[in-house]
């Protein structure tokens, strides 16, 4: 059954995303975009937290970022690879959802379920819109796959402002309490890179970097594989105020 969804953000783990381009989810989910969230994964082999936990945690931030739709795939976690099956199960997804727009990370990745992740989408975003692979639904191809920064720079084709929503992008990483530091909460689970009060403050830094770049409180990094036609090059660059 299609659901159509105008912007799909994929990622390798629960919670991922939110880290990463939940703002940019929050944004145009006020501007009244059907937005929705894919992890390829149950996020199992995390140390903390439960496959069940982190199902009721995606479902909670979606719920902060008004997102439209959030769903998980059944890859092993730690498993994600460009293969015919993963290809498959994707390319029915963007098939089914119909995003004209698809984020995704990264292919530079610390982890390597995140840089596989990005090749993966990058090629079911591509086979979606061949006719002869055969689906449930008829073939479709997004107009736009754009990539979010992780824990490696890149240079942005583009920033958005998120200042707007940024405490909807903080709750919505709050919402893993299985995965980041909780104010106030005692945590006696075994310690991980992601769960330090510093690595929480580094997705706040780095969110004030990027929108400083572009004059705002916060902001969220893009990068594009291909150039952008623009029309009116003063509506883009010199946009008129209020």
């Amino acid at each position: 059954m299609q659901q159509k969804l105008d912007v799909l953000a994929v990622s390798a783990h629960p919670d991922d995303v939110e880290l990463m381009c939940s703002g940019t989810l929050a944004v145009l989910a006020a501007a009244g975009y059907r937005t929705g969230i894919l992890s390829l994964t149950q996020g199992e082999m995390g140390t903390r937290g439960s496959r069940e936990q982190r199902r009721e945690e995606a479902q909670r931030a979606a719920q902060i970022l008004g997102v439209s739709w959030q769903g998980m795939l059944d890859i092993e976690d730690g498993q994600v690879a460009v293969t015919r099956e993963n290809k498959e199960k994707l390319v029915a997804e963007i098939r089914r959802h119909r995003p004209d727009l698809v984020f995704a990370p990264y292919v530079k990745a610390r982890h390597p379920d995140h840089a596989n992740c990005s090749n993966l989408v990058r090629e079911a975003v591509f086979f979606a819109g061949l006719k002869r692979i055969e689906t449930d639904d008829p073939h479709f191809r997004p107009r736009r796959l754009a990539f979010y920064m992780e824990l490696y720079d890149f240079v942005p084709s583009f920033i958005v402002d998120i200042s707007a929503v940024y405490e909807k992008k903080i709750a919505s990483i709050r919402a893993y309490t299985s995965q980041f530091y909780q104010p106030g909460k005692l945590d006696d689970e075994e310690p991980t890179f992601i769960s330090s009060p510093e690595f929480l403050q580094s997705i706040v830094t780095k969110a004030e970097y990027w929108g400083q770049k572009i004059g705002v409180r916060y902001g969220e990094p893009f990068w594009l594989a291909e150039s952008i036609g623009v029309a009116d090059p003063m509506a883009l660059l010199c946009p008129k105020k209020g």
